[in-house]
């Protein structure tokens, strides 16, 4: 039975409410685009003096275009502007308030010197916060009609390899989320799972490289969060695009919204239909007595895959202050996969022992259905909130893979009585519950709290029926009781948090506490065996903050972050590539633990945007990949915990504004990565320096297109027995509007030069080996979307104007 979180004591603290007076007063804001609707980041805000304009504060609004400072009572003019823009101006009076609250000020394009100025061309992909990174990818040129996992490849410090594994900062235990919620998309990878995402279905990407104790504790990597698009726009509206690509890859999509005073509803299809190709090599040097020491494997085949996202759902203003939302998900995969196995056993000299020629044929369909609900109540104008939703899931997949290998001689010829058939069936389904509250309290000198409850449910459950025919059984499959079963897995999070932030001066600070406890349980079928794992753990997080200067900050943030296993390292089930390569989890494999310390420098200049961070990773318990060498020549692959692994790293981000035309974003990570695994074998132990590049650059031709240029360089990765080998790749794509900005073409090819392939090298006592394995990711894609329907009414005049706030009564007429 298990206990709940002490409710009591988070109620007390979700009502607690102490102002603390202050002798000056607290100004925010936010200031828009009104044409675009979207921040205006380094816009100039000041306070006048009403008698002869003396600036009496002057500074810039943030990256997601809010402002904040601190100011004396009085009476002033509150001035907002923009290169490009008209100002905004309006008479205010500061009385005895503790805070004041400007709303929303939009900034409207200044007619007479849209000639002169081009505003609407280059605009920041990249937004930071105390806690995460945005990036705005709704306008990525080079991930236009691909999916969502090509789209997080072109990303500054993500890393996506070729076998669908993603790392960040050279981190791989990184927990997805879609929409603020843990993704319950079946696969085998998680490059599985986000291929059923467009990149045309996403607005944003927002990367937690320390998330803090209001986060999930799980990922140690950090937190990669995809949001979807949803229009809140008044009216009918909508959007449909489509792409081609070559060789065979389609995609089309359509999103719907209306919008009225009370409720906003919102309806979206997207539908792809790829082929890609896949090559591979393995080169493996054995040790072993009795067997040819060399074998070559050379693979070639090709995936088509066909998916559909369907969306729906309504937010509802219940209240001035409260809304309701209702929304549905579907997902839903079909693919068919072809691999020809080319397989040589070598002598010592290089003649040829033996041979076998492999074919693989495999059908798989699945689909995820997910439901939700949430409530969210702004209790005051200041900011006290409470949010609340809850979420189920249901996910099924099958999967059946036929197989059909021939022998030959060092001859070359078949030799009929090895021939073998195989198929193997394997479904798979899970159910995931999610429900979440939250509460938000700031108080009038600027401090604030948050705190919460979550319970986060899941039950997977994964089987295989392996089946396998020779000359004995008339080539008709047998089941193979030794390599088929069921795994059941249950796997439920209670966790608490109180987090609590405020402002000295110069100097903000954020601490957090987060209590989580793990109920697992693991099942076999087969040997009728339970494995239970239960435990409780507390993670604190800290994050200072010094103000050295208007954009101009310093940070320091310390979060402790685990990685529990997921049902694939977990399943004990022998998953067979080929006769010579197998898999299998660990049902006894234990939750990574990490120690995160980070320490960051931020400053901002009219054109130029400098962000350096220094980060150091601990973890204990690192569940790595190991692979063996069996008696009988096969290579088995696993997982077990490591005792320790440590990295230490230097992150730095340069965003650059060349011109009103031109801007640039470079990202390097160089960092040292170590791991020490012989408590699984001696000398299981490695480490090395490693490095990321990534250059995203914009660049707009006056009244013609956007040019975008992406590229990206990836060093090793240390392992215990080897390490994954360097890549790098080139995108490229242009983009123009038409139709008076209602439809927009674009074409880009990514991968250009083709050097985007898998490598890695193993290394063992009994064997040596060289794998290279690459999708198709040299591809051309054309794509276009066409926006239609009714926006948000603007003002007759034009003018930038404020919503929202206070009233100060004295209107903009200055």
């Amino acid at each position: 039975m298990i206990k709940s979180p002490p409710i009591l004591l988070l109620s007390l603290l979700m009502i607690l409410s102490v102002d603390t007076l202050s002798q000056e007063i607290r100004l925010k804001g936010k200031v828009m685009d009104g044409k675009r609707e979207t921040p205006l980041e380094f816009a100039n805000i000041a306070l006048l003096q009403p008698g002869d304009s003396t600036i009496i504060y002057g500074g810039m609004t943030k990256l997601d275009g809010t402002f904040e400072f601190n100011a004396s009572s009085g009476e002033y003019i509150l001035r907002a502007g923009f290169i490009g823009y008209v100002e905004y101006f309006e008479n205010i009076s500061l009385g005895n308030k503790n805070s004041v609250n400007f709303g929303t000020i939009t900034l409207e394009e200044d007619a007479q010197n849209l000639d002169e100025v081009v505003v609407e061309g280059v605009t920041s992909m990249f937004e930071s916060d105390i806690d995460k990174r945005t990036y705005n990818v709704e306008n990525s040129i080079v991930a236009e009609g691909q999916t969502a996992s090509q789209l997080l490849g072109t990303l500054p410090s993500i890393q996506v390899d070729e076998e669908g594994g993603i790392s960040m900062r050279g981190s791989g235990n990184i927990l997805i989320y879609i929409n603020g919620r843990p993704s319950n998309l079946s696969g085998d990878d998680t490059e599985s799972i986000l291929a059923q995402f467009p990149a045309n279905s996403i607005k944003s990407v927002e990367l937690i490289t320390n998330p803090s104790s209001r986060y999930d504790a799980t990922g140690v990597g950090g937190i990669i969060n995809i949001i979807l698009k949803k229009n809140e726009k008044t009216g009918f509206n909508g959007q449909v695009n489509a792409s081609i690509g070559t060789r065979e890859k389609y995609q089309a999509g359509i999103n719907l919204n209306y919008g009225t005073e009370k409720a906003n509803f919102y309806a979206s299809y997207n539908w792809q239909d790829r082929r890609r190709f896949e090559i591979g090599e393995r080169d493996r040097f054995n040790y072993l007595d009795g067997f040819s020491p060399r074998l070559e494997q050379v693979q070639d085949g090709y995936e088509v895959e066909q998916t559909h996202l369907i969306r729906a759902g309504v937010d509802y203003n219940v209240s001035d202050r409260a809304m309701l939302g209702v929304y549905f998900q579907g997902n839903f995969d079909d693919e068919v996969e072809y691999e020809n196995i080319s397989q040589r056993n070598l002598s010592q000299f290089g003649s040829l022992d033996s041979s076998s020629v492999r074919i693989n044929e495999e059908w798989s369909n699945s689909g995820n259905y997910e439901g939700g609900l949430n409530y969210t109540w702004n209790i005051d104008s200041l900011g006290q909130r409470l949010y609340t939703s809850l979420s189920y899931s249901y996910d099924n997949r099958s999967q059946t893979v036929f197989t059909d290998q021939e022998y030959l001689d060092a001859d070359g010829n078949s030799d009929p009585t090895k021939r073998l058939t195989q198929t193997n069936d394997r479904p798979r389904t899970s159910n995931l519950y999610v429900a979440q509250l939250d509460y938000e309290k700031p108080f009038g000198n600027g401090a604030s709290i948050e705190t919460g409850l979550k319970a986060t449910l899941g039950n997977w459950q994964w089987s295989q029926e392996f089946a396998q025919g020779d000359e004995f059984t008339d080539f008709n499959p047998v089941v193979v009781d030794s390599l088929s079963d069921t795994f059941d897995f249950d796997e439920r999070v209670y966790a608490a948090y109180f987090t609590y932030k405020n402002t000295k001066g110069k100097f903000g600070y954020q601490l957090g506490l987060r209590g989580e406890y793990t109920e697992t349980l693991g099942e076999t079928v087969r040997y009728n065996e339970s494995i239970p794992n239960n435990y409780f753990n507390v993670f604190p997080s800290a994050f200072l903050s010094y103000a050295i200067a208007d954009e101009n900050e310093l940070t320091l943030n310390y979060t402790r972050r685990i990685s529990r296993p997921s049902i694939w390292s977990l399943a004990p089930i022998y998953r067979v590539r080929d006769q010579y390569n197998f898999s299998i989890g660990n049902p006894y494999l234990q939750p990574e633990f990490t120690d995160s310390y980070e320490i960051g420098y931020m400053k901002g200049w009219e054109n130029y945007l400098l962000n350096a961070t220094v980060y150091h990773r601990y973890s204990t318990d690192v569940a790595t990949r190991i692979t063996i060498l069996t008696d009988d020549n096969i290579a088995i692959q696993s997982r077990e915990n490591a005792d320790t692994r440590s990295s230490t790293g230097f992150e730095l981000i340069n965003q650059i504004q060349i011109s009103n035309n031109l801007d640039a974003t470079l990202t390097g990570n160089l960092f040292y990565s170590k791991i020490n695994a012989e408590n699984i074998e001696e000398d299981f132990s490695n480490e090395n320096f490693s490095w990321t590049l990534n250059l995203l650059a914009n660049w707009l031709i006056p009244k013609w297109f956007n040019i975008q240029v992406q590229g990206n360089y990836r060093g090793p990765i240390v392992l215990p027995q080897g390490q994954i080998e360097p890549q790098y790749s080139v995108n490229v794509g242009v983009r123009k509007d038409v139709f008076n900005g209602k439809a927009t073409i674009s074409a880009n090819v990514s991968d250009i030069f083709n050097t985007r392939n898998f490598r890695i090298t193993t290394n063992n006592p009994r064997f040596d080996e060289k794998r290279v394995f690459q999708r198709e990711t040299r591809i051309g894609t054309l794509a276009f979307t066409y926006r239609f329907g009714g926006f948000k009414e603007k003002n007759g005049n034009n003018n930038s104007r404020r919503e929202g706030g206070d009233d100060f009564g004295g209107g903009d007429d200055f």
